[in-house]
This record gives C-alpha cells, structure tokens and sequence, in this order.
C-alpha cells in the first residue's frame, strides 16, 4: 500500500479514550493521569516526589522536560484519568 492515504475514513479522530494528545489546555487542574505503558498515576495532590514536584502541581504545570519516574514515558503519552467521585 506504498503511496496509500491512512488517513481515509478516519476524519474526526482525535486519538484513542482517555489520550489528551498533549494539549495541556484541556486538563483540569485536578486531574489525575496514568502512564500508558507502566499505568503508573501522577496526582497533583501528591506531586512527584522524584522529580521534586510538589504537591499541588497541576498535570498542566508540569516542566516540558518531566517523564514518567518509573518508566521514562513522555509526558503526552500519558491517559487522562475519569474524575472522581466525591
């Protein structure tokens, strides 16, 4: 299929559930996000303690360069957890 358009049929697509493609601007300040490959979560009331972030850190304020602590997963390949109930 050299030269084939992928894109066909899928208009609107906006990535697969939960995926926030990196647009920071849609995250709550309280939202929790889980790594996609070793589904570990940042919790802005926790922070990442060994990134030195600290608690209260919106997901969105994090620095451009923060990974995953334990896998090193880029940030925008994190999932965009439901809100809890409270």
């Amino acid at each position: 299929m050299a030269g084939a358009d992928l894109s066909t049929g899928f208009e609107g697509f906006e990535g697969f559930e939960g995926s926030y493609l990196g647009n920071r601007d849609v995250l709550r300040p309280g939202s929790r996000l889980e790594c996609k490959i070793c589904w570990w979560v940042y919790d802005p009331a926790l922070g990442d303690p060994q990134w030195q972030i600290a608690p209260g850190t919106p997901f969105a304020d994090l620095p451009a360069h923060w990974r995953c602590p334990n896998c090193d997963c880029e940030s925008d390949q994190f999932l965009l957890l439901p809100a809890e109930e409270s």
